[in-house]
C-alpha cells in the first residue's frame, strides 16, 4: 500500500499553512526582540534563535503547528549568566540545556504530563491569556493617541474580515491595512524597528568561545537545568494545550528531545535557546495551521523578513501586532470556566486549585512555577478529600468471642493517620479480625497503621487477624508488616 500523501500537499491546506506562518513570523519580530533585552543580549541573538528553534522544531518535535522561538521564560533564566559572564557562556548553557533535554526526553519525562490535572490546565490557559494582555498594556501608555484607533480599528477589521472570506488569516489583512494607513498618512507612532535593528546576515555557525574546563562546567550547569526544566515545562504544556484545541495527539516524547536538539542547533549558531512560544502558537492554531509546514514556513519567513525587508517590516506599526495579541488573548481565555454557573457547579477545591495557578502564573510571569504550584496544590486538594473516605465499622459477634472491623476506602498516608484510634482495643473481646475486604493498601504509612493496632492489641493479650487483602495490597502488607518499626 503506497504511503499517504501529506497534507500539506494539498494547496488549500498549503495556503493556509503559509499564510499562518506569515503572521506568525511577523508577531515573532517585537517580542523576539523584546526578550533579547530582558537577556542582556543582541536583538540579532534573539532573532536568530527564533529562526533555528522554528525551523528545527518543525522537523524534530512531536506536535505540528505548535511554534517554538526564543521566550521570556528562557530570557529570564539566562539573563544573570549574560550579565555576569557574558554571551559566549550563554551560548554554552544553551547548547548544554538542550543536551539536558533530550537526556529527559529519553528518561520519560513527557510522562509526568498525565499528573496534571484539568483544573490546573484550565489555570495554565487563563494565566497565558492574562499574561498575553498584559505584555500589551505598556504599548498602550504614554503613546500618541493615533495608537488607540489603529489598535480598535484592527480589532475590528479581524473580528468582521472573517465573514467576508476566510482565504487570507484576518490577522494579516489588519496588519497590512494598518501598516499603509500608517505610512499614507505620516502618522508618527511606535514601529516594529523602534524596538531595535533587524539583522542583515544569516546567523554563523561555530562553537562557544569559553573555555571547556569543569569550571565551565559548574558554572553554567544550573542555568543549563533551568533553562532545560523551564522550556521542557512550557513546551509540553503548550503541546497538551494544542492536542485539545485540535482534538489530535502528539508524542510529548519526541517534542522533549526536539526541543533539545533545536536548542543545541540554537546555541551552535548563536542563539539564546528558546521552547514553545504559547502566544504565537495560538495564533497559528486559531488561523487555521495543523501541519509542520506552518512552523517552517514561520521560522522561514522571520529570516527573510528581518534579511531582504528589513526595512519594510520595521515600518509596521506594533499597534497592529498589538490588536492580534490582545484578540488571541480573548480567544485563548477559557470564559466558560468562570462563568457564575460553572464556578457554582465546579467543586470547591478545583476552583481553588484553577484559582492558585493563575495567580502564581501572573505575579511571578513564569507558567512553570505556576503549573508546579498548582499540581501541589490539586495534590494536597485530592488527598485532604479521599482522607476522608477511609472509615471503620466494628460488629461483635453475638457470642462475644471476636470483634469484626470492616475497614472500607483507600488507605494511604493521610486517610490512615487515624485509622489507629478507631478501634476499642481496651473493650474487644480477645480475637479481633480486621476486614480489609473493601479496602486497597496503597503505601507504608498504612502497613504501619495496621502494626500498631496489632502492637496495642498485643499488649493487651489479644491476637489480630487481617483478612480479606487483594493480591496487591496482600502483597505490600506481607512485606513491609513488622518489619517497619527500628524499635
Amino acid at each position: 500500500m503506497p504511503a499517504s500523501r501529506p497534507a500539506w500537499l494539498s494547496p488549500k491546506v498549503a495556503r493556509t499553512e503559509i499564510l499562518s506562518g506569515l503572521v506568525v513570523a511577523l508577531a515573532l519580530i517585537p517580542e523576539a526582540i523584546s526578550f533579547s533585552i530582558i537577556a542582556g543580549v543582541d536583538p540579532s541573538v534573539g532573532l536568530f534563535a527564533s529562526f533555528t528553534m522554528a525551523v528545527v522544531i518543525a522537523v524534530a518535535g512531536g506536535r505540528p503547528a505548535m511554534i517554538s522561538a526564543a521566550t521570556g521564560a528562557v530570557a529570564l533564566v539566562v539573563a544573570p549568566l549574560v550579565r555576569e559572564h557574558g554571551l559566549a557562556y550563554l551560548i554554552a548553557a544553551v547548547i548544554l540545556g538542550g543536551l539536558v533535554q533530550i537526556a529527559l526526553g529519553a528518561l520519560g519525562v513527557a510522562k509526568l504530563m498525565r499528573f496534571v490535572p484539568r483544573s490546573v490546565m484550565v489555570g495554565f490557559v487563563n494565566a497565558l491569556a492574562i499574561l498575553i494582555f498584559m505584555a500589551q498594556v505598556p504599548e498602550l501608555v504614554d503613546v500618541p493617541w493615533a495608537v488607540y484607533p489603529l489598535v480598535a480599528g484592527g480589532l475590528a477589521l479581524m473580528v468582521f474580515f472573517p465573514r467576508i472570506t476566510t482565504v487570507v488569516p484576518a490577522p494579516l489583512v489588519s496588519i497590512a491595512i494598518l501598516t499603509a494607513i500608517t505610512l499614507g498618512a505620516g502618522l508618527a507612532v511606535p514601529t516594529v524597528g523602534d524596538r531595535g535593528a533587524l539583522p542583515s546576515a544569516l546567523p554563523a555557525f561555530g562553537l562557544p568561545d569559553v573555555p571547556f574546563t569543569m569550571d565551565t562546567l559548574t558554572l553554567i550547569a544550573p542555568y543549563a537545568l533551568a533553562l532545560a526544566l523551564v522550556g521542557l515545562m512550557e513546551s509540553l504544556m503548550t503541546a497538551k494545550l494544542v492536542d485539545d484545541l485540535t482534538d489530535t495527539r502528539s508524542n510529548k516524547t519526541r517534542e522533549s528531545i526536539g526541543q533539545g536538539v533545536a536548542n543545541i542547533v540554537t546555541g551552535l549558531f548563536g542563539g539564546m535557546g528558546g521552547c514553545a512560544m504559547i502566544g504565537q502558537t495560538m495564533i497559528n492554531v486559531k488561523n487555521g495551521a495543523r501541519t509542520r509546514l506552518s512552523t517552517f514556513t514561520a521560522g522561514l519567513f522571520l529570516m527573510i523578513l528581518c534579511i531582504a525587508f528589513g526595512p519594510r517590516v520595521s515600518q509596521i506599526p506594533m499597534a497592529a501586532l498589538v490588536a492580534v495579541m490582545i484578540l488571541v488573548s480573548f480567544a485563548t481565555f477559557d470564559w466558560h470556566s468562570v462563568a457564575p454557573a460553572t464556578l457554582k457547579r465546579m467543586p470547591y477545591g478545583e476552583t481553588i486549585v484553577m484559582t492558585a495557578t493563575v495567580a502564581v502564573v501572573v505575579v511571578t510571569h513564569n507558567l512553570a512555577v505556576g503549573v508546579v504550584v498548582g499540581s501541589i496544590t490539586a495534590m494536597v486538594v485530592f488527598a485532604r478529600r479521599v482522607a476522608h473516605l477511609a472509615d471503620v465499622t466494628a460488629v461483635v459477634d453475638p457470642d462475644g468471642r471476636q470483634a469484626v472491623y470492616a475497614v472500607t476506602g483507600e488507605l494511604f498516608f493521610a486517610s490512615s493517620n487515624d485509622l489507629v484510634y478507631r478501634f476499642d482495643y481496651a473493650g474487644d473481646p480477645d480475637h479481633v479480625v480486621i476486614d480489609l475486604s473493601d479496602a486497597h493498601i496503597w503505601d507504608a504509612s498504612s502497613v504501619a497503621a495496621l502494626d500498631a493496632v496489632q502492637t496495642k492489641y498485643a499488649a493487651r493479650g489479644k491476637t489480630v487477624t487481617v483478612v480479606g487483602l487483594n493480591e496487591p495490597s496482600a502483597r505490600l502488607h506481607g512485606s513491609l508488616a513488622g518489619r517497619l518499626s527500628g524499635h
